[in-house]
């Protein structure tokens, strides 16, 4: 997939037919009887200096694909190239030298730092790991990352349980930041924060993108968020990108029925504007990635579901420029197995 800001542009991560499936094991000898498809042949790039938001309802896919594509999974099947090596099959001890390439900033910075090191400690990890840099030179890299994200010198020799939410996440963005990565993934960065706080992290992550020169896969489940921060949105459901498009088009005029979904779901903060709001109401629950519905994994709950849903999975399709959708609704007449059969 490219996008019309993108034709001319070499990706920096291209993900072709990623598919990330988790066992399921019963009985004595653990036999696997069947598999969650957590992540579901999902294709997409992700462009230099650009940032690509990644939405969806809990439990689609994101943070899986996330880590999918930062190979902490080993991948099920599919191919992962970021600036033109390919990592999705490699095993994980060659991964070590392209790690500095890609790093991540989780979503629960109290859970993702060690409680038992300091500042310091968690910020210049990586450079020990990886740079082999002697003591002076780590301290003078540790100081130039915490006047980057805003942290005071003199907290330096703390540890993560004497700092607020905020602060925490600003740790865990330093140390993301300490080998001068190409890309991060940033996994709902904001999620534990407070909404006060939420705010200065993502124009935090903003000006480090324009000092840096860095490349986002933003995941989130903030619709109204993700509008402020992303290039490009790609919309998950149930394993699979359903809809992806430059920020303002998806936000304009979405395609799929899923995203108009999830977007009418959107507070306006004009009381008028809010009065004329449609909501699209989506009936039933999301089906289980372990048995995942013949065809359409929407067509369960969409409000414009055809025969054809139910039994053909909809190719991915550009119906504007840049604006990609799978959905039958704008592809080409095809018939059904019944149809065929009677034929």
């Amino acid at each position: 997939m490219a996008d019309a800001g993108g034709i001319g542009r070499t990706p920096l991560l291209e993900v072709r037919g990623l598919k990330m499936h988790f066992p399921i094991t019963s009985g004595l000898l653990r036999r696997q009887i069947g598999a969650v498809k957590a992540v579901d042949d999902v294709s997409f790039d992700v462009f230099p200096r650009e940032t690509l938001g990644m939405v969806g309802e809990s439990g689609c896919g994101k943070s899986t694909c996330g880590r999918a594509v930062l190979r902490l999974y080993d991948i099920t099947a599919g191919t992962i190239r970021l600036d033109g090596v390919e990592i999705g099959q490699i095993p994980q001890p060659r991964l070590r030298k392209l790690r500095p390439k890609m790093q991540m900033v989780f979503q629960d910075p109290q859970a993702s730092l060690n409680p038992r090191m300091t500042v310091a400690g968690i910020i210049g990890e990586p450079l020990d790991e990886h740079a082999g840099w002697g003591r002076r030179q780590k301290l003078d890299r540790i100081y130039e990352l915490m006047d980057a994200v805003g942290l005071n010198r003199n907290f330096v020799n703390r540890y993560p349980h004497e700092f607020s939410g905020g602060q925490r996440q600003r740790i865990g963005i330093a140390r993301a930041l300490a080998l001068n990565p190409a890309f991060i993934v940033c996994d709902e960065p904001i999620a534990a924060l407070d909404v006060s706080i939420q705010a200065q992290v993502v124009n935090l992550l903003e000006e480090l993108q324009q000092r840096f020169g860095l490349t986002y896969l933003f995941i989130s489940h903030d619709l109204s968020m993700v509008r402020h921060i992303a290039t490009r949105v790609a919309v998950m459901y149930l394993g699979k990108i359903v809809e992806i498009a430059p920020r303002e088009r998806l936000y304009a005029d979405p395609k799929h029925p899923y995203t108009q979904a999830l977007l009418s779901a959107v507070p306006e903060p004009d009381p008028a504007a809010e009065r004329r709001v449609e909501r699209i109401i989506l009936k039933g629950d999301v089906p289980s990635p372990a048995n995942p519905p013949k065809g359409c994994n929407f067509c369960t709950r969409c409000p414009q579901v055809m025969e054809i849903c139910r039994e053909i999975d909809p190719p991915t399709q550009e119906v504007a420029p840049g604006q990609f959708v799978a959905c039958h609704l704008y592809g080409e007449p095809r018939r059904t197995t019944a149809e065929a059969t009677a034929a």
